[in-house]
């Protein structure tokens, strides 16, 4: 994934398919809280990876931001979008609440994330793109485009 090479792009594999199943996940915290800073951000980016891996897939670009959480993951076609956030979401929701736990406080009912995410599938032609935006989140100053 890091330098100009594109061997994150190559095809991977599992017994019976040949896959590249590419999405594009965004969430945020409780009322959209600036609580992801600090040593906090720096932990839920290991949660995630760490999270990531015991499903099986493999995160191209990750970046958290105070207010929300970009995350661009390569998964195996057994795994539907909406259960990969919501194990993304519910463990390290979890995890970062047991090692941070003042931010139970700033979370209604000890639940960090909102019920909601952003989802797009991302095709091999736009990844780079996707990519790039991700990891060019601060310089942009963070904001979600909203229609």
């Amino acid at each position: 994934m890091e330098g100009n090479s594109q061997a994150w792009m190559r095809l991977r594999s599992t017994r019976h398919a040949k896959y590249w199943c590419a999405y594009h996940f965004v969430w945020i915290p409780k009322y959209r809280r600036d609580i992801l800073v600090g040593d906090v951000a720096e932990y839920a980016k290991v949660v995630l990876r760490e999270i990531a891996e015991e499903l099986g897939c493999e995160i191209l670009a990750l970046d958290v931001m105070p207010d929300h959480v970009h995350v661009f993951i390569l998964c195996p076609p057994r795994c539907a979008p909406s259960y990969i956030a919501n194990y993304l979401k519910g463990k390290s929701a979890r995890r970062i609440l047991q090692k941070f736990p003042h931010l139970k406080s700033r979370a209604k009912r000890g639940k960090l994330w909102t019920r909601s995410y952003f989802v797009a599938t991302v095709g091999n032609v736009s990844a780079e793109m996707v990519k790039r935006y991700i990891e060019e989140q601060w310089s942009r100053g963070g904001d979600i485009e909203e229609d």
